[in-house]
């Protein structure tokens, strides 16, 4: 079995500020890491490999630097690391990404399952995972909490509003996991070190020469980010004064119904 684990290396959420003249995040000093969702997209691929046996390949689209998250992804037990990298690729949107990395995947080699994480922090978009289904004219599940084989074909928990829906699919398929569905599992310090040597290979445009570059880079992305801000803080309340509970309560619970929030 196949498995290819996209991931990639965002900055940390946690640590971002907004330049408030510029409407720019402001970068400087924000550490890089490796996309929550995508930990538990890997995860489950390595539970996968761990019952049915198999190989797991991480793959990333990014500068040199992205490489430090396909290191983590050998530390946790990834058999191999692509790096997918270009000038052209830059300016890239959700579209002309997911265009690239379904040529990439094909240019790697032929697969089962393509597992991403259900969104990127950063973006939050949760387009790119679909887009590179259809590109490759494949299955796609979205919201995946469970897989199983049986067979040609795996067997699937998807968490969906009314509950849980569990789905059969032909291979090959791919699923957006979601954080629901694993707990990530912690890297050995041998897997560490190792991960240090291991040779993580490069895509490069001229790797792919079937690749339409009117469908990649700024050039060819359909959409734009056309500003960055954050909303503006409109708090407002009534506080209200507590002398008899009961009375306070009856109170409380007119003015929700007033505001038809109750």
């Amino acid at each position: 079995m196949n498995i290819v684990v996209c991931i990639k290396q965002v900055p940390d959420t946690t640590e971002i500020k907004i330049d408030p003249v510029k409407n720019t995040l402001i970068r400087n000093g924000v550490p890089s890491i490796l996309n929550p969702f995508d930990k538990n997209a890997l995860e489950q691929a390595l539970r996968l490999k761990d019952q049915y046996g198999g190989t797991v390949t991480a793959i990333s689209m990014g500068p040199n630097n992205a490489k430090a998250v396909l290191r983590e992804a050998l530390s946790l037990g990834a058999d191999k690391a692509y790096l997918i990298t270009d000038r052209a690729f830059g300016g890239s949107d959700t579209y002309a990404t997911s265009y690239i990395l379904s040529k990439a995947i094909q240019k790697i080699g032929t697969f089962d399952f393509i597992l991403v994480g259900k969104q990127a922090i950063d973006g939050d978009t949760r387009q790119t995972g679909s887009s590179i289904a259809e590109h490759l004219n494949i299955n796609r599940l979205s919201h995946v909490l469970d897989i199983k084989m049986e067979g040609d074909k795996c067997i699937v928990k998807r968490q969906i509003e009314e509950g849980i829906e569990v789905v059969e699919a032909k291979l090959p398929v791919l699923c957006t996991i979601t954080k629901e569905s694993n707990k990530p599992r912690y890297a050995t310090i041998k897997r560490k070190i190792d991960s240090l040597k291991a040779e993580i290979k490069e895509i490069n445009l001229s790797d792919m020469p079937d690749t339409d570059i009117t469908k990649i880079g700024l050039k060819g992305s359909p959409t734009r980010v056309k500003a960055t801000f954050t909303p503006k803080r409109q708090a407002s309340g009534e506080i209200i004064e507590v002398k008899n509970p009961k009375e306070t309560a009856k109170n409380l619970v007119c003015k929700l119904l007033e505001a038809k929030l109750l």
